[in-house]
């Protein structure tokens, strides 16, 4: 498991975690489930990228993941802003994001280089 596998597993879980603790209702119930599908989709598009079956299908998927992660930052804005968790707690899951955004990025600019 690559560097980048083993973060994007922990942010997935550290945002799992965090999620639990949020009281559910109508509306935290639906930002809840897309932060779930947005924060698990990193991962799992890059653990995904490594069965491709070309550079185009790897950065494919990484491509996905870099849209996830995007989506995921606003996930987490928007649970915060609203009032559904404490800024100490989503602020490092947002650098981590952030993080993890960047590598993708580099990433792909790289392996399109390479093509």
């Amino acid at each position: 498991m690559t560097d980048l596998e083993k973060r994007s597993y922990k942010f997935a879980l550290d945002t799992v975690k965090l999620l639990r603790l949020i009281q559910s209702g109508l509306v935290s119930s639906v930002l809840v489930r897309q932060l779930i599908r947005s924060s698990t989709s990193v991962g799992a598009n890059i653990a995904e990228a490594k069965a491709g079956s070309s550079k185009k299908d790897f950065i494919n998927f990484y491509h996905h993941a870099l849209k996830s992660a995007n989506e995921t930052k606003y996930w987490l804005s928007l649970l915060h802003d609203a009032g559904f968790s404490k800024q100490d707690d989503t602020e490092p899951l947002q650098d981590e994001i952030d993080q993890i955004s960047k590598i993708l990025g580099r990433s792909i600019i790289t392996m399109k280089g390479r093509l």
